[in-house]
């Protein structure tokens, strides 16, 4: 591997030595002739590297000489690029004229004026010269000669638009695998199943998985389906929120598990849910059981699949015998070899290459991943001899073979040098780590890597055909559940740190950190965690070679995620790390890029995206080197430099989602290196104008125009030309709609794009009446999304049925449009969204002329057209989600008669929906399996009689009703069914939710119900819950959910409950009492609070309840004075405790157990002035601390000193505290939040407060409410 980094790094190198601006300023500084001496030694060792490449392989001398020319080459390029940034400085303060003796003293380093540079470089230079010339006086000893690399042969086949090719030989393991994951579950008691794929590394688990995934059939039997990658790290938390964020529905933040695991449990509850979960390395039961916690809410017949290459977990789980995946028979495995190396599955048109085949074919064992990279590597090779140079490799019998397989390692050998550097920098990639082309190709870029030397084309275009071609190699390989990610192998990523070698360190949870390789280490990554402490990044401060900061994550990265990093880490590292080529910090909640970053002046990619930042520092315009800026989802961001300007090699800069931001600077326009720009903002005067796009010839991908309306001169708009631009996403957009006339519409005809390449349009707040004919041509044929958003002065619709492609549709804002007629179907869409239509009356179709309009759609929303009365459609074959809001009883009746396989229904301010017009509605609702009403006020039972809804609503498993005020009861003859309350004849219905209902009175709940949640019902008297006790009618309840309602009478009696799950009660002012827990087994997770009348609580029973693991009983001041006596559950992980009957200090020791992690005490009155009183209910075990409301509380100071595993600090409500625990404890923490301390705050908060040097290394620190400016 050293010669491929030596190699790349030479080139880089040689690059620099002919620049003509640093050979300008070379002359001037009189170092030219060293220079000269450098390129002609390195030209000489250069052709030493294909031999020394071939004899590394065998020679550990040869070995050891490359790694002391790598060592030394990167010393040399950071010496020529600190040369070639002053050059750079220089050319753009001064001007590219002659450099005299007199602008030489201008350049001198205000730093050491006593000495010339010319002073400072020559003895560098003339070290590194003896150096290299003692490397060169070595070739002898090694027996290195000069050869030349063989050209490689391509001609067969094009390797860069290689397809995913067929599996073969699994179609028996498929069929097996498919019947298991569909056949019925009559016999089990559990509502999941588990699947195994079990085999040895690179025997094609993952890959058999992927098929079952992709299956058809297979699809067509679940409701969700969901893939996590697992690999080492079994992070339970990360695992669930991966697998709650591939699942449909709005991103969320989550405090903890409990509630994560909660979140994900309603998301799957009673839907056949499918998982992956691949390459799972744990064989821990507790971790699985904990993991699958959530999967039991799951419909019956739901799966997961796991592969693994551990059997212990699985036999654990009852697997007495399982089904190896074994190798491929030789049949199969010559016929896979021959699929990849020849495009077709035989030697039948080659028979002179089958005897090869073969003999490759047992050196391979069958193993498919190894059968896959070889015969990618062979698709390269024309000639017999090639082949024959395969099989004969002496790479076949490395000592090292068992911990890498040969045939990938004689794959990656047959690389190009650029290929090899290019691989081994994907060993900073975590296993399962899903990266993005561009993005690496960018990364590429910024170490150097796409060396435009032998060629006239753009880096990034190298960048991709090289990506390419290792995708082709089957050194990456697409995601198996995002098409758009790439990953590789786990036994591809072993590759990859082998051959990157010392000078790559991948920083995991347990990598140990070597003090004396910190000097070797040039490029590091580090998995993003929610914390990241500076304990861990301490040791770097002596890193002084490293040129790359590279923040990951693994998993599925949500825009919502927040990660904190500790401020000392960019103060006391990543500042003296002034070598750095490329530094991301992107999610993380950093509020201030600090002025030290100008001093980074090698530079070259940047990444502080979706993080906190307001402001950028002029000093950014120091760094010369920059290639790309990503500034995406800075969403407080609002201002960039002026000295922006000076980033002449800035390519690509991404400010998307900055919404704060609304002015550009001046000159941006020079910068005519710019490829990608994601937003631009066109201004007035001295503000950026839309004609300075014209210079920037090579824009492609994303593009934003905003300030449109700024622009005067439709000839402006003409001479941007976009339609010769290769943009992907376009959005326009006007800021007030005050541009009048024909000039708003010649604009927008002037700014057609690009019809081959445009894949997204938006067209905002566009003035015009009617919209220029390209929109809606059909000559764009991969259009798939518009949105066109507050053209109020528009009369009709583009014809956007024209777009072959179109998929998503939304319509907003057109205030003028009133008839909406469609004579052509939408061929292609899927979603339609119309939004705030309020002069819309009309909506129909020609049912002369069409059958189907809409053919495919499967989701419509109308909302807030409040004119809309006239809809006539014809069928709507494939709806699926309805959402209606704010229109007119008829609209909901005409879309629902259209339509008859709808099973998701939301409506809300339907105007003249009354008991009578529901009822009617429901008829058509067979399929229906969701409803949710909000603010249906005219509505007061949901239906009349048992009789009435056993015939309309069957598949119903979801009812939400929210804010309707009239409602009186589900049932209308409700009270006279003494026997039958509310809807306990639906059979299907699992789940029920009635919030902010004032004048509901009743509520009954059939046996089947799972899950009930009652929020905000003041009338509510009766609640009443099934008691028959036969096995086929007994209660299901698994999650009861009461909060604020206050006339409800009924004590909660376990009677015909025995499932219960999840208890939530909150403000139920006259419950009194809890008669007993025992018959709760199921139960993991109890809150009670603010119930003022509680009296009696069997506490002595939590002892039983071994699953119970969320503990929360606070502010019931009449409970038992005996609770807490000292039994608590045995698996208990948190607990909040406190304004009860009996006073803290009188609790005693309370014997917790050691799974206590995460407590939270709540004083009220309680008289405890110092955390020393109660230390003793402080468990060693724990990880976060909470205090609340103790009004005396003065001190933490000291109680807390023998936490030695808290990480997590909140005091909340404690008027006069006025200390903090001792630096022991602060030292560890990953969190401190304080809120309602003013005394606290203000020895805490700031730089100069009394507590700030030894809190300010927390990664995040909050007081009320907001993070803290570090």
């Amino acid at each position: 591997m050293a010669d491929a980094i030596a190699s790349t790094l030479l080139g880089v190198i040689f690059q620099k030595l002919t620049d003509e601006v640093l050979k300008k300023f070379a002359r001037a500084q009189k170092i030219h002739s060293e220079l000269d001496e450098l390129q002609t030694t390195l030209r000489r060792i250069q052709a030493l590297l294909n031999d020394a490449s071939r004899k590394e392989i065998s020679d550990e001398s040869v070995g050891l000489w490359l790694n002391s020319l790598r060592h030394l080459a990167y010393d040399i390029d950071d010496v020529l690029d600190d040369v070639a940034t002053k050059a750079m400085h220089h050319e753009l303060t001064h001007g590219s004229g002659a450099i005299t003796g007199k602008v030489r003293k201008l350049i001198v380093p205000t730093c050491c004026k006593k000495f010339s540079l010319s002073h400072r470089l020559r003895p560098k230079l003339d070290g590194i010269n003896k150096k290299l010339q003692n490397l060169e006086n070595q070739k002898g000893d090694l027996g290195l000669i000069v050869t030349h690399e063989k050209q490689k042969n391509t001609n067969r086949g094009n390797e860069t638009s290689l397809p995913e090719l067929d599996v073969v030989g699994r179609e028996r393991e498929k069929e097996k695998l498919i019947n298991k994951l569909l056949e019925s579950d009559e016999s089990s008691k559990e509502n999941f199943r588990i699947v195994p794929i079990v085999g040895m590394g690179g025997i094609g688990k993952t890959t058999l998985a992927r098929l079952l995934y992709n299956d058809t059939k297979v699809k067509g039997g679940f409701e969700l389906c969901a893939w996590v990658c697992v690999s080492d790290d079994f992070d339970i938390s990360k695992i669930t929120k991966t697998i709650y964020h591939a699942l449909p529905g709005e991103p969320k933040e989550f405090q903890d598990l409990n509630q994560l695991q909660g979140a994900l449990k309603e998301k799957i509850k009673d839907k056949q849910f499918l998982l992956v979960v691949d390459d799972v390395w744990n064989e821990n039961y507790d971790d699985w059981e904990i993991l699958v916690r959530p999967f039991h809410s799951c419909a019956p017949r739901s799966r997961i699949i796991i592969t693994t290459r551990k059997e212990q977990l699985l036999k654990k789980l009852g697997f007495d015998h399982l089904d190896h995946l074994e190798s491929l028979s030789n049949k199969d495995a010559l016929s896979l070899l021959a699929l990849h190396a020849l495009g077709v599955d035989h030697f039948d048109s080659h028979p002179r290459l089958r005897p090869k085949g073969e003999g490759i074919l047992g050196k391979c064992g069958g193993l498919p991943l190894a059968l896959k990279v070889i015969g990618r590597l062979l698709r390269t090779k024309e000639d017999e001899e090639d082949w024959d140079d395969v099989l004969n490799s002496e790479i076949w019998n490395l000592e090292n073979s068992k911990e890498i397989v040969p045939a990938l390692r004689l794959s990656y050998n047959d690389l190009s040098i650029d290929l090899k550097q290019l691989f081994a920098y994907c060993s900073l990639f975590p296993k399962d780590f899903l990266f993005d082309k561009e993005e690496l190709v960018l990364l590429w870029m910024a170490e150097g890597y796409l060396n435009q030397s032998h060629t006239n084309k753009p880096p990034e275009h190298l960048g991709h055909e090289y990506f390419d071609k290792l995708l082709s190699r089957s050194f990456f390989q697409h995601a198996p559940d995002n098409e758009s990610f790439f990953m590789m192998h786990d036994l591809i990523n072993d590759l990859a740190k082998l051959v990157a070698g010392e000078y790559f360190l991948r920083l995991e949870k347990h990598t140990e950190i070597m003090d004396k390789a910190l000097a070797k280490y040039h490029h590091m990554s580090f998995i993003r965690e929610e914390y990241v402490g500076f304990q861990k990044f301490e040791a770097f401060e002596r890193a002084k070679s490293l040129r790359t900061f590279l923040s990951v994550y693994v998993g599925v990265e949500q825009s919502k995620d927040t990660f904190y990093l500790s401020n000392k880490i960019l103060d006391d590292v990543i500042s003296r790390l002034l070598l750095l080529r490329v530094l991301s910090l992107s999610h993380f909640n950093i509020t201030e890029v600090p002025e030290f970053i100008g001093n980074l002046k090698h530079l070259r990619y940047l990444n502080l995206s979706k993080t906190n930042i307001e402001v950028i520092p002029e000093s950014v315009g120091s760094l010369y080197n920059l290639q790309t800026l990503i500034l995406f989802g800075c969403n407080n961001l609002t201002q960039l430099p002026k000295s922006f300007t000076k980033l002449k090699k800035l390519r690509h800069f991404n400010i998307k989602d900055t919404p704060l931001l609304k002015k550009l600077p001046m000159g941006i326009g020079e910068l005519r290196s710019l490829r990608t720009l994601s937003k631009i903002i066109i201004g007035g005067e001295a503000a950026f104008a839309i004609t300075e796009l014209k210079g920037l010839e090579n824009l492609y991908g994303e593009l934003s125009i905003e300030g449109l309306h700024n622009v005067q001169s439709a000839r402006h708009a003409y001479e941007v030309n976009l339609s010769q631009r290769s943009l992907t996403k376009l959005e326009l957009k006007w800021d007030d709609g005050s541009q009048r006339g024909s000039l708003v519409t010649e604009i927008l005809n002037e700014l057609k794009p690009n019809a081959d390449t445009l894949k997204s349009l938006r067209i905002k707040l566009y003035a015009g009446i009617k919209f220029p004919c390209w929109v809606g041509d059909p000559s764009f044929h991969q259009l798939g999304f518009v949105s066109i958003h507050g053209c109020r002065k528009c009369t009709s619709l583009p014809p956007l049925w024209q777009l072959p492609s179109l998929k998503k549709l939304s319509i907003r804002d057109m205030d003028e449009v009133k008839v909406i007629c469609m004579t052509v179907p939408f061929p292609s869409l899927e979603i339609l969204w119309f939004d705030s239509m309020a002069g819309w009356e009309v909506w129909s179709t020609n049912n002369e002329v069409l059958d189907v309009v809409f053919p495919c759609l499967r989701y419509l929303c109308i909302n807030n057209c409040p004119k809309l009365s006239d809809v006539s459609l014809d069928t709507l074959p494939l709806l699926r989600l309805l959402g209606i809001y704010g229109c007119g009883v008829g609209v909901l009746r005409s879309v629902v008669c259209s339509a008859s396989s709808i099973t998701s229904l939301n409506i809300a301010f339907i105007g003249g929906l009354t008991d009578e017009v529901w009822r009617g509605v429901t008829k058509y609702l067979e399929e229906v399996e969701k409803v949710c009403l909000i603010s249906c006020d005219e509505i007061r039972y949901l239906w009349e009689s048992e009789a009435e809804i056993s015939k309309v609503l069957v598949n119903l498993k979801k009812l939400s009703v929210k804010y309707c005020d009239n409602l009186l009861s589900l049932g209308e003859k409700e009270e006279e069914e003494e026997d039958h309350f509310g809807c306990n004849f639906l059979s299907s219905l699992v789940t029920l939710s009635i919030r902010n209902c004032k004048k509901i009175e009743r509520c009954c709940c059939p046996n089947n119900i799972e899950r009930l949640k009652i929020k905000d019902c003041e009338s509510l008297s009766h609640l009443s819950f099934s008691t028959m006790t036969t096995q086929e009618g007994a209660q299901k309840l698994k999650l009861f959910e009461l909060e604020d309602c206050e006339n409800l009478m009924e004590k909660i009696d376990n009677i015909g409950i025995p499932m219960l799950e999840d208890v939530y009660i909150y403000r139920w002012t006259n419950l009194k009492s809890i008669i007993q827990l025992g018959n709760f087994i199921h139960l993991t997770c109890m809150m009670i609070e603010q119930c003022p009348s509680i009296e009696t609580f069997p506490y002595v029973q939590l002892s039983t309840l071994n699953l119970l693991e969320f503990l929360v009983i606070r502010n019931c001041p009449n409970m038992d004075p005996s609770f807490p006596c000292g039994l608590w559950p045995p698996n208990l992980a948190y607990l909040g405790i406190g304004g009860l009957k009996k006073p803290m200090l009188d609790w005693g020791h309370q014997n917790f157990p050691s799974s206590l992690v995460n407590l939270m005490l709540v004083g009220d009155e309680e008289d405890v002035s110092s955390f020393n009183q109660l230390s003793h209910l402080l468990p060693s075990s724990l990880s976060q601390l909470r205090i609340f409301s103790f009004d005396k509380l003065e001190s933490v100071s000291m109680g807390l000193q023998h936490l030695t595993s808290l990480q997590h600090l909140e005091i909340r409500d404690c008027p006069k505290i006025t200390h903090l625990p001792e630096e022991t404890v602060l030292s560890s923490l990953l969190s401190l939040r304080i809120a309602g301390c003013p005394k606290l705050e203000k020895r805490c908060n700031g730089r100069g407060s009394h507590y700030w040097p030894r809190i300010s290394h927390i990664p995040k620190i909050q007081f009320n409410y907001r993070y803290v400016v570090v």
